[in-house]
């Protein structure tokens, strides 16, 4: 709104550019940049506002595709990595040396590995966002468009006494094959007690949808071994000694053979008729707030043989109890030995060139997750859905991030 105030409905080139923005309303900004073309666009309330060229990342130091946040700014900032190159205006998108910065700009991907923009949109970009404004990169030329879908969240006043609460950090370990390391995430879903209020903090949520995984398995085995006396200690995902000596506890009970792989189809098939729990989810929604992790709870993705795609959406204005949505689909690469751990036969993402609502009808988030979400929800607050959890970029002090190709 703030912007086109400024230039009405004329898109914008760098030579022509508006004002800095307000930094509280800089949540409803979001820059996307195209490789292939070496452009970047910057929307406000889903409509573009601004271009201009870019320089990423030359052969042998491109720069990674996915979604990202702006994570620190700095006027004056200097490489640590390449001899102290200046790095004027610089804004971080990830702790291990990927920003947005001024600097040389000819028609072609030179730098290594930032993206390089011209010297006066440099500066006027930077005083137009503010730390949690999300960046999007990726090869092709996307664009973000308008989208209403029943799975999409809509605000709603909070319940009387209870709010999402920052809970301690915990590492976790992930699949390897997914290029995944180990990178700070929640201990638990919980709420705790505390006074009754109806008003949202205005900080967004970051919420990423992906598939379950071993660490998520093991949770719940945890917990339902607990639940039938067989102490596994904290349903914590790490299958320490309390843990394992659990497992071979039930498996002794009931005469499953102790030896070999600690979890098996027949022990967990053994263990949920035990419980008469039902049968496990194969989704994950973890959420963040100011770049700390909140809360995470199981969902349930229809077909999980299907792959989900990267899609991106973002709440980009709140009028009473209605959110606008946009988003975008960006390209999608599984690994080979990444598919077949998450049982993925069909690579390819259903819907064509209208991904975005086929994936949304795969996803079933229970009610009270929803209902919880939708107490916080913001503007600028976003979903990611992609088939690989968060890797070695996500971590404290990070939104999730994204990388759908390095």
């Amino acid at each position: 709104m703030m912007l086109r105030s400024f230039v009405g409905a004329c898109l914008l080139s760098t030579s022509v550019l508006v004002q800095a923005a307000i930094a509280g309303d800089a949540r409803s900004l979001q820059v996307v940049v195209s490789k292939n073309d070496q452009s970047l666009s910057l929307y406000e309330d889903g409509e573009v506002v601004a271009t201009s060229r870019v320089s990423t990342g030359k052969s042998g130091h491109e720069t990674p595709s996915g979604i990202f946040s702006i994570l620190d700014k700095r006027k004056y900032h200097e490489s640590n990595i390449y001899s102290a190159a200046p790095m004027p205006f610089m804004q971080r998108l990830t702790w291990s040396g990927i920003a947005l910065h001024e600097g040389n700009v000819p028609n072609y991907p030179a730098s290594h590995g930032c993206i390089r923009l011209p010297a006066k949109f440099a500066k006027s970009l930077y005083g137009m966002t503010s730390r949690g404004v999300h960046v999007i990169i990726s090869s092709a030329d996307v664009s973000l468009q308008r989208i209403d879908h029943p799975t999409l969240l809509q605000p709603k006043a909070a319940d009387e006494g209870r709010l999402l609460s920052d809970i301690e950090m915990r590492p976790a370990t992930f699949d390897a094959s997914l290029k995944l390391v180990e990178v700070a995430v929640n201990e638990k879903t919980s709420s705790v007690p505390a006074k009754a209020t109806s008003k949202v903090t205005g900080a967004p949520l970051r919420i990423l949808i992906t598939r379950r995984g071993e660490r998520e398995k093991i949770m719940d085995v945890q917990r339902l071994l607990t639940s039938i006396g067989f102490d596994a200690g904290v349903a914590d995902g790490y299958s320490g000694q309390m843990t394992i000596n659990a497992v071979n506890g039930y498996k002794r009970w009931k005469g499953i053979k102790t030896t070999g792989p600690l979890v098996t189809d027949e022990f967990l098939n053994a263990l949920y008729a035990s419980t008469g729990a039902d049968a496990p989810p194969n989704g994950q929604l973890m959420v963040r707030q100011n770049f700390k992790p909140l809360f995470e709870a199981p969902i349930h993705i229809k077909d999980p043989h299907v792959a989900l795609g990267t899609h991106f959406f973002e709440v980009i204005d709140i009028e009473g109890d209605r959110a606008e949505w946009n988003g975008l689909t960006l390209e999608n690469h599984i690994p080979i030995a990444a598919r077949k751990r998450l049982g993925i036969d069909v690579a390819d993402a259903p819907g064509g060139h209208d991904q975005l609502r086929k994936v949304l009808d795969r996803i079933d988030i229970p009610a009270d997750v929803r209902g919880r979400l939708e107490e916080q929800l913001a503007v600028g607050s976003s979903i990611t859905v992609s088939d690989l959890s968060h890797g070695l970029e996500t971590g404290q002090g990070t939104d999730f991030v994204t990388i759908t190709r390095d």
